[in-house]
């Protein structure tokens, strides 16, 4: 998943590297199914989904809060 994370954003490679690097390897098998499902995006709505300007479908919120989660606790957001 390290590869899928870069991204032709540098704003997202600086949410997901870190993220990909340090949370994802504890994740569950569901919320890693659904970031694998939340790399298959675009980077500009995944970009605006991180950064909370407009919501996702119900389906990747999970995922999507939990790596908001975790860039607030790494005091960068």
């Amino acid at each position: 998943m390290r590869w899928a994370s870069r991204r032709g954003l540098l704003e997202l490679d600086l949410f997901l590297e870190d993220f990909v690097a340090n949370a994802y390897p504890n994740l569950g098998d569901d919320m890693k199914a659904l970031y694998k499902e939340l790399m298959g995006e675009a980077d500009q709505d995944l970009f605006e989904w991180l950064m909370g300007r407009s919501q996702a479908d119900a389906t990747l919120m999970p995922i999507i809060e939990i790596i908001r989660a975790h860039k607030k606790a790494q005091g960068a957001l």
